[in-house]
């Protein structure tokens, strides 16, 4: 079918595209997908609107079924998190000259990139470590991303993945890593920490999360870093770094590389949230040379005194070489670079431990709370930063009565464990009305 203003559905364009490339037809681009899953029948769609109005309308119509989470109580996490989002992030981020900009990059330069430069210096002040990228899609993408990078620096194929990330996550990493990257995973240990590991000099990279699924902050580090380099492997590490004003940074006990989303730094969470992935290592020209995403610089301008912010190495970019680059690097997420360079200046070190101590002290007291009304608290005794899993009879049906009084309780991660998120955003009052809901709704 021709569209009207997609000039390449014309079906002479469509075939000159098709023998350019030595295909047949469409259909040779979807070979990969099995057939039982594939609809093989147009959509089932209504008839188009015949205004801008009535789709208006529709939009609002479909929005106001939502319940989003400062409507209700919440304390749901689980990698979309709900923190405070100061109210200079928005008013940053919402500017023209940002938010239109293709990739965050208009054809005149207002003052991007030495945003850019600004936000990945406060990230390696934060992680410690000396390079930092332009941001990824996500979290997921970084540390598909990181583990990759791992795979080219030391020449193998196979990755050791700690047990305690979430299966979403997993799921994510198995298809950006196949078919060429084995992934083992490790077991998870009682007090919910990556558990026994196995390395041997086939191993690219031990793969480690902190906190990790369970809220747990992992304390074997330094162990699994020594483990790794004696076998010629590295540790990539991913952390959220709104954790880093209290916890160590992954460089501080031998990471390699460390990796995760920014979601926490000024950032909704907008049904699913405005997410961005960093990855970050020491200034190392062979690890270095791994990066597929952009990387900024200053250097001198010919004016004496004067400065100007850019690419640095741009010529290892799918940019530059296009097909021959690494991987193909995305273009939605450079926005959140400077949303989240926004949130890091305005908190500063003070600002980030100060939030940090909030957030363990409240988590720790939900867990005392919810325990007292009688759910069962895993992995108890170990450190937790801003979530952790209880285990109650129906995870249904608590989370279903909760929903009744306005609250959400968590995310069900089977049919008796939920997730229980607590950020700075919730108070004393918060926790304890949680906790008075359970505790009557287990009795």
């Amino acid at each position: 079918m021709t569209h009207p203003y997609i000039p390449n559905a014309e079906p002479g364009v469509r075939a000159e595209m098709l023998a350019a490339i030595g295909a047949e037809s469409v259909e040779d681009f979807y070979a990969d997908i099995p057939a039982e899953l594939r609809l093989d029948r147009p959509l089932n769609l209504p008839e188009p609107m015949a205004s801008e109005y009535e789709l208006v309308r529709h939009m609002r119509g479909l929005l106001s079924r939502n319940t989003d989470t400062t409507e209700a109580l919440s304390f749901l996490g689980h990698g979309c998190y709900p923190h405070h989002v100061p109210a200079v992030c928005d008013e940053v981020n919402g500017r023209g000259e940002f938010l239109t900009a293709y990739a965050g990059e208009p054809y005149e330069d207002h003052g991007r990139f030495q945003a850019m430069f600004e936000y990945v210096s406060m990230m390696a002040e934060l992680l410690e470590m000396d390079v930092v990228n332009v941001p990824t899609y996500d979290g997921y993408q970084a540390a598909g991303t990181a583990l990759r990078m791992a795979c080219r620096y030391t020449g193998r194929s196979k990755v050791l993945l700690s047990g305690a990330v979430a299966a979403d996550k997993v799921s994510k990493l198995r298809d950006f890593l196949s078919p060429d990257v084995e992934i083992v995973v490790a077991p998870v240990g009682p007090g919910g920490e990556i558990g026994d590991v196995e390395v041997d000099e086939t191993l690219a990279a031990i793969y480690l999360e902190t906190p990790n699924v369970y809220g747990v902050v992992e304390t074997r580090g330094r162990e699994l870093a020594d483990l790794a380099h004696a076998a010629g492997a590295l540790l990539v590490v991913s952390t959220d770094p709104i954790s880093l004003g209290v916890l160590a940074p992954p460089a501080s006990y031998g990471a390699d590389i460390a990796c995760g989303d920014i979601q926490s730094l000024g950032m909704h969470q907008s049904y699913g949230g405005g997410h961005a992935g960093y990855i970050a290592t020491r200034d190392e020209e062979r690890l270095v040379a791994e990066f597929p995403s952009r990387l900024f610089g200053i250097a001198p301008t010919t004016v004496p005194g004067e400065y100007g912010f850019g690419d640095v190495y741009y010529d290892r970019t799918s940019f530059a070489i296009r097909e021959e680059g690494k991987e193909w690097v995305g273009t939605a997420a450079a926005l959140w670079g400077i949303t989240a360079g926004v949130y890091l200046a305005l908190m500063g070190p003070e600002g980030m431990r100060e939030i940090g101590e909030t957030i363990l002290a409240r988590t720790r007291y939900a867990m005392n709370r919810l325990s007292a009304a009688g759910a069962w608290v895993l992995h108890g005794d170990s450190i937790h930063f801003r979530e952790f899993a209880i285990e109650v009879p129906s995870a249904d049906a608590l989370l279903a009565a909760l929903r009744e009084r306005g609250i959400f309780g968590g995310v069900k991660l089977d049919d008796r464990t939920l997730l229980v998120c607590v950020t700075e955003r919730h108070s004393k009052d918060d926790i304890d009305r949680l906790a008075a809901a359970v505790g009557e709704e287990l009795a």
